[in-house]
């Protein structure tokens, strides 16, 4: 199992910027990709940003150019840089760790952190 545990939430204005992170712990060293999903209220949960081991990376539309994903491979983290967040980035954040088992990837979440844009 692989235990996803995220930080750095929270209330900003539009504007500005916040800094998640995600650390992931017990059977990692078969880690293909870390990523970020939102999910709004009443949405269904999107993806955000994804880098792989290999350090390919994938944006959605709606965050190129705003946020950046990064990841530290020795400390199995992953981090969000989001800026000039829009009241529409608002949302539960979501860490996801695919993992490589024997016939595919098994997907762990973390529990979510709030990100709320707002004057």
């Amino acid at each position: 199992q692989v235990q996803a545990v995220e930080s750095g939430g929270g209330l900003v204005q539009p504007g500005g910027s916040l800094r998640l992170s995600c650390a992931a712990s017990g059977n990692s060293f078969s880690i293909n990709a870390m990523g970020w999903y939102r999910q709004a209220p009443g949405k269904q949960r999107d993806l955000v940003a994804r880098i792989t081991s290999g350090s390919t990376i994938n944006y959605s539309d709606f965050v190129k150019g705003r946020f950046t994903i990064s990841r530290d491979g020795a400390k199995n983290t992953v981090y969000l840089q989001m800026n000039t967040l829009k009241p529409e980035d608002t949302a539960v954040y979501y860490c996801n760790v695919e993992r490589r088992v024997s016939g595919g990837i098994v997907h762990h979440w973390g529990q979510g952190t709030q990100v709320t844009v707002s004057s």
